[in-house]
């Protein structure tokens, strides 16, 4: 068998599809079948059952594709090697970052990397944390800027900051006058938030875990943009919290209703995130010198209280 015919088992074995897996493999689908079809001849077993719609993998297969990883993430460590070897710091590399986090800090290093490192293409996707995990896991990204902890086996998180969250509260709010406020201050009711599937919605949900008032508010909305959730606010229809970084580019109109929290500030962990094989590590070594170089400038908070982005997470101190 040869790697070639391993990458077609776990592309068949991600899209469940042999159509969408041959047009993945950029190869026409009787290719692609007829060469996972040599290597279940070859161990005289079956990988697939092509019965099932969508296909599903036998047992045996199962275990197959469990090692065909392990085979095909060793196979790329070997060129892996020889261009660290080399100091090569060049060639594709895959990066995913989470909605809240892609609008403030890409353009703050994206210049500055890819000056210092022209030999290196990034891709860049901006995507959730679930979908981060899962194309981290399937080997279709290198690494990820996204919240942590995650506690996720196989990967490793590399603390690039933390964020703190400030609190936006509009001047016909009880609390406007405060110069800081409080966790306890907060009311859950009345924060405008992002919608389902952005982990600082979830933080926040963490963060306020007992400050809700029971159904007292007048209307419910969840937005995808901190620009909406700002401009409603501005209405009077509630608070919001924002990530510190959000609010370096405010008007000035608006950044006089910004609130910080008393210390120990509640904030979120940023980190760098990649597969514990660390292929491409040079590459990732690099961001994070980069990252680490550019955000010192911006994020100055020692003193903070780490908010979990997972649900349903107690909050997990760091000094």
């Amino acid at each position: 068998m040869t790697i070639t015919q391993l990458k077609y088992v776990l592309a068949v074995a991600e899209h469940k599809n042999f159509t969408l897996a041959a047009e993945k493999c950029f190869v026409t689908q009787p290719t692609l079948s007829m060469q996972i079809q040599k290597i279940e001849e070859e161990l005289s077993i079956t990988i697939f059952d092509r019965t099932k719609k969508p296909i599903q993998l036998t047992d045996i297969g199962q275990k197959i594709v469990s090692q065909a990883k392990n085979i095909v993430i060793e196979a790329d460590r070997i060129q892996d090697i020889v261009e660290q070897q080399k100091g090569f710091i060049g060639g594709e590399f895959r990066l995913g970052i989470i909605p809240t986090i892609m609008p403030t800090l890409l353009p703050m290093f994206l210049n500055n990397f890819i000056k210092k490192h022209p030999k290196v293409k990034l891709i860049i996707e901006e995507l959730n944390t679930d979908e981060i995990i899962t194309k981290l896991n399937n080997g279709h990204l290198d690494a990820a800027i996204a919240a942590t902890p995650l506690m996720e086996e196989k990967i490793k998180e590399i603390v690039l900051y933390y964020e703190p969250f400030v609190a936006y509260i509009p001047e016909n709010h009880q609390h406007f006058q405060k110069q800081e406020i409080e966790v306890d201050d907060l009311n859950l009711d009345e924060i405008l938030l992002l919608q389902d599937g952005h982990c600082f919605r979830d933080g926040i949900l963490n963060l306020c875990k007992n400050n809700t008032q029971n159904g007292t508010n007048r209307f419910q909305i969840e937005s995808g943009s901190f620009e909406t959730l700002i401009k409603l606010a501005n209405e009077g229809l509630g608070t919001t919290l924002l990530p510190f970084l959000h609010t370096l580019d405010l008007k000035e109109s608006d950044k006089v209703k910004l609130r910080h929290f008393v210390e120990p500030k509640p904030a979120r962990e940023i980190s760098l995130i990649y597969p514990k094989s660390e292929l491409k590590i040079q590459i990732i070594d690099a961001l994070r010198s980069t990252i680490s170089g550019i955000i010192k400038g911006a994020i100055i908070f020692q003193n903070v209280e780490i908010i979990s982005p997972l649900q349903n997470k107690e909050r997990n101190l760091r000094g």
